[in-house]
């Protein structure tokens, strides 16, 4: 069951739409071979996944997300870029509709953390992976700003208490590598590593902290907070004033660290 705290409107594809292979997967890249057939899950906008079929010409990559809702401009932005070597479909994590051992890598980005049993989700990833093949994770594990920031740190209170009453699990990075474990992954066929956003030049301030402003005024992440009871009206003004103080702040600074794991079939 998916569990995600916010939705797929403008101001979220705009953060997930930064997202590439080099700045969001470079510990898997070294791994892609021009050839491979690649399955992204949780694909969103496709930023990530158009990126990996330019890594694999003769290959192909397909797009899984459990909504149709981004799937269209998924679709649009490959077709802009000349990409064809690429699929995009609706899919559930924990029911994958494609057969036994079918791609040679499975990889998720930022979204066993938004799903109620990512350790079910993962045996599925091991099923339709390639004897030899890989399943690559990223999730967040933790982040930090400066100078402190009393909108963002309501954020993260609310995205945190919002995540876990959904069912889901922030921040889980640095256990990642348990969950693969207790899907049938042996400990010495999992490589774990971390990696890291940054967000500080005046450029990636207004791209990150803007982007996080206006979900704190209109998006699911907003409506859900409030009619759910996780945040008020006036929390969520604190978050967005927040944001917009990191944004026009020149020492302002947003670090994210991420656990990674390559795990072998």
């Amino acid at each position: 069951m998916a569990v995600y705290t916010t939705d797929h409107s403008a101001s979220v594809l705009q953060t997930h739409g930064w997202r590439t292979v080099s700045n969001s997967a470079s510990y898997l890249l070294p791994h892609i071979k021009p050839d491979m057939n690649i399955l992204d899950i949780g694909c969103g906008p496709g930023s990530i996944t158009i990126d990996m079929a330019k890594h694999v010409p003769t290959g192909h990559v397909t797009g899984v997300e459990y909504v149709a809702d981004p799937l269209p401009a998924a679709r649009d932005l490959a077709t802009s870029q000349g990409i064809s070597n690429i699929t995009f479909q609706e899919g559930d994590i924990h029911a994958l509709p494609f057969g036994d051992e079918e791609f040679d890598i499975v990889h998720v980005h930022q979204v066993l953390q938004h799903i109620a049993d990512p350790v079910a989700a993962l045996s599925e990833m091991k099923r339709v992976c390639k004897r030899g093949g890989i399943v690559a994770a990223r999730e967040s594990a933790g982040m930090s700003w400066y100078p402190e920031n009393e909108g963002i740190s309501k954020w993260k209170e609310v995205t945190e208490v919002m995540g876990r009453g959904k069912g889901g699990n922030p921040n889980p990075g640095s256990r990642i590598h348990v969950w693969a474990m207790r899907a049938g992954f042996d400990s010495s066929m999992i490589e774990r590593s971390a990696g890291c956003w940054c967000f500080s030049s005046p450029e990636e301030r207004a791209y990150w902290g803007g982007s996080m402003e206006e979900r704190a005024r209109s998006s699911g992440f907003a409506k859900g907070a409030v009619d759910e009871g996780y945040a008020s009206e006036a929390d969520l003004e604190l978050i967005a004033a927040g944001w917009r103080r990191y944004v026009e702040d020149e020492e302002g600074w947003f670090g994210m660290l991420h656990g990674e794991i390559l795990c072998r079939k």
